[in-house]
């Protein structure tokens, strides 16, 4: 093989942002029915609507559009998400049931995870085609450790979606990105506003979980 062959660009996998996507909608639908809207159904049918022509779009080579799907559908997952947070705070005090309040609390707090990581990978470095464009990653909103100690065996390296979910994750359990700066302010922002939501669904969850297990006189 040729020297030019150390460049061939692999395509990063999509299916583990699909598995994301479904997941963060599955999430929404399970949320327990004293917490949610009367209209869950919507969830899955409006991203199942963005969905199918996201998949055909990628396999049609249509990137443009198939990026312009992808952000469609992280609006409208961050939108139920928000929906579910503020419907959540709203009932609050009718719940009875600590073990209800933990699922629901704790469906929304992943949710949360999953969505932001679809933000991240989506819009980093202009998404993820445009990275497997490159023959490196060595710009982007985040700066990955990779970027500047290298591969253990040299090669090629580009972030696929599970470093975009560690990095989401690490926002969500400690309020910031840990090993991973954050280089833009737009990434900067959307972090800050992963970790608000973060902290109100479990500041939430401890003031009321505290009230329904406290003895009551």
């Amino acid at each position: 093989m040729s020297a030019a062959g150390d460049d061939t660009i692999e395509p990063e996998p999509r299916w583990h942002a699909l598995v994301a996507i479904i997941a963060a909608a599955g999430l929404d639908v399970a949320l327990k029915a004293a917490l949610t809207r009367d209209t869950e159904l919507l969830v899955p049918g409006i991203v199942g609507a963005l969905v199918v022509p996201l998949v055909l779009s990628r396999r049609a080579g249509r990137h443009r559009l198939n990026h312009a799907l992808g952000i469609a559908v992280n609006v409208a997952l961050t939108a139920f998400m928000i929906a579910s947070l503020w419907l959540l705070v709203a009932r609050l005090s009718d719940v009875k049931s600590g073990v209800d309040l933990l699922e629901s609390a704790g469906a929304l707090w992943i949710t949360n995870i999953l969505v932001f990581a679809l933000w991240y990978w989506r819009l980093d470095a202009g998404g993820p085609h445009k990275r497997d464009l490159r023959a490196r990653h060595t710009r982007g909103a985040f700066l990955f450790p990779q970027m500047t100690t290298g591969t253990p065996d040299g090669g090629r390296w580009s972030p696929q979606f599970i470093d975009y979910l560690f990095l989401a994750f690490n926002t969500s359990t400690a309020f910031s990105p840990t090993d991973t700066p954050v280089m833009t302010r737009w990434g900067k922002l959307l972090m800050m506003i992963q970790s608000t939501i973060s902290l109100a669904i479990l500041v939430l969850l401890a003031a009321r979980a505290v009230n329904i297990i406290s003895p009551r006189a």
